[in-house]
């Protein structure tokens, strides 16, 4: 063990690295978000502005923002630099679990007690998306490191990957009225954004935790059954 941070909330619900500085992330079930020098073993800010746990956290791979999602229902985007939180995503309807930006893309992809997965475009403060076929609580959802993949996991005992290879053309051509208006309609008639590639079904008890390989076509998922099962997606 590197080092040890300690705080006076009773749990901690969520971590993130910082890609270049030497920094971590910890959102607790007080409410508050702590950033750490893991090098100097000190405190460096906290940010204090969810109503309740906070149980997702992620650094920006390149811009100075962090996002976190809580039991307030609300996701809020944070400047580290400026101190504060610019703004706040609404529209989950219940507990967030995890929250993570896209590598790429300005996305962030939220799971939810609403049992729904939601992708966010954060430059334009709006939902783009919203993932249904869950029938419980959604413990968490990710991107691919490199496709337009999504993996979640959840309590109904399954893990389900996700294409979303279409919201890529939904947002590259926002000017292209026709097709926006096809958008629009397919959105009204449940969405043609993202749809289930894989349902992935073998644990027998609710899943915690779900997470593509950086590299290989595989899939890691633990659940409350007490096993890990890797998957192999191709």
């Amino acid at each position: 063990m590197l080092t040890k941070f300690e705080t006076k909330s009773n749990r901690v619900k969520g971590l993130s690295f910082h890609t270049k500085r030497p920094w971590i992330l910890a959102s607790l079930h007080s409410g508050v978000i702590q950033l750490w020098d893991y090098r100097m073993g000190t405190l460096i800010d906290r940010f204090d502005e969810h109503d309740g746990p906070v149980r997702g956290v992620h650094f920006h791979m390149s811009q100075p923002l962090f996002v976190s999602g809580g039991d307030d229902y609300k996701i809020k985007v944070w400047n580290y630099k400026l101190h504060r939180c610019l703004f706040t995503l609404l529209g989950h309807l219940d507990y967030i679990r995890t929250v993570q930006f896209h590598h790429e893309h300005p996305w962030i992809v939220s799971a939810s007690d609403d049992q729904t997965i939601r992708i966010w475009n954060w430059q334009s403060r709006t939902c783009i998306s919203v993932l249904t076929g869950h029938n419980h609580y959604v413990m968490c959802a990710s991107f691919h490191p490199k496709e337009d993949l999504v993996v979640s996991a959840s309590l109904d005992q399954t893990v389900r990957v996700w294409d979303i290879g279409s919201l890529k053309k939904k947002t590259a051509s926002p000017a292209d009225d026709i097709l926006r208006l096809s958008h629009m309609n397919t959105d009204l008639f449940g969405g043609v954004d993202a749809v289930v590639k894989y349902v992935l079904e073998g644990h027998d008890r609710g899943v915690n935790w779900a997470a593509f390989h950086p590299t290989l076509p595989l899939i890691v998922s633990g659940a409350d059954d007490r096993q890990v099962k890797l998957w192999r997606m191709n």
